[in-house]
């Protein structure tokens, strides 16, 4: 069955959905997006990704859509419309088309936008699967992206190549290094914990602000779990107790070894399991 996507206004089936070949998106990666994660058909984080949305606009110097005001609505109808219970809507902004290909901004008043977006089914996203119960092993791999980490752009080339790297390494992902510390995963945010404290890198251009991380910290600290945000090395990710990730596509997810060095029984430990089930639990209670 086809889904309904969203493209410029248009509600249609997904093999009619086109953008323009000459579209920035498509060019030059000059666009940005946003993942909400669904559960039994309602919204999470919907706000955090709004705003963050907004802030990477901004950023970039790319106008709003014309519909940036009706996007609950929009996700709402997607989800309604594509009978979605557990999965996710994906959302895209480009600068859009000036009708050919050019290096300079098109005139944002004569150049609109372009706003597409979709939903992908995940049925047992809240269990998580083997990912959860076993935990993941990941990879250290040098960090050679763009120095703005912290705008959401669709420039994913980088990612892809690394998630392949820990595909042909027998891993599951990577833990992103540089200058000897760990910045994030490739589609995540990175945490250790050692003697019962939360370790993860501070904010700043280096990573992305995600909005499962900010929720998850703010949900730790109320359970009186401490937090330090710093940077922290592999070597200390090998010697840590337990480590975990989190996304807006994956919540929590255990990391059980690091560059093929077990952390601590090689299984997942109880703060990324307390996490998670805390993480569920409060954002369940505010979705939309």
């Amino acid at each position: 069955m086809s889904r309904t996507v969203y493209v410029n206004g248009e509600y249609l089936p997904e093999e009619d959905a086109k953008i323009s070949i000459f579209d920035r998106s498509f060019l030059m990666a000059d666009g940005v997006y946003e993942v909400t994660s669904v559960l039994g058909g309602k919204l999470l984080d919907f706000d955090g990704h709004l705003a963050r949305l907004e802030r990477s606009l901004t950023e970039l110097d790319m106008e709003k859509p014309e519909a940036f005001g009706d996007l609950l609505e929009i996700h709402r109808k997607l989800v309604e419309l594509n009978e979605i219970d557990e999965g996710l809507v994906y959302l895209q902004v480009s600068r859009g088309s000036a009708g050919d290909r050019d290096f300079v901004f098109p005139d944002p008043e004569v150049v609109k936008p372009t706003l597409v977006l979709f939903t992908q089914s995940k049925p047992g996203l809240t269990q998580g699967g083997a990912a959860v119960q076993n935990g993941i092993k990941v990879i250290s791999v040098e960090d050679i992206r763009w120095g703005r980490r912290d705008i959401k752009t669709t420039q994913l080339l980088y990612p892809s190549m690394c998630k392949m790297m820990a595909k042909q390494a027998g891993a599951d992902d990577v833990f992103l290094v540089e200058d000897g510390k760990v910045t994030e995963g490739s589609s995540n945010n990175a945490y250790i914990v050692k003697d019962g404290k939360i370790i993860t890198r501070h904010l700043s251009n280096d990573i992305l602000h995600g909005i499962t991380r900010a929720a998850v910290l703010r949900f730790a600290r109320e359970a009186q779990m401490e937090v330090e945000e710093r940077a922290f090395t592999v070597e200390e990710a090998q010697n840590a107790d337990e480590a975990f990730i989190t996304s807006a596509s994956t919540f929590v997810f255990p990391v059980v070894e690091v560059d093929g060095a077990k952390l601590g029984d090689g299984t997942p430990g109880p703060v990324a399991a307390r996490l998670r089930e805390i993480y569920l639990d409060e954002s369940l209670k505010t979705a939309i």
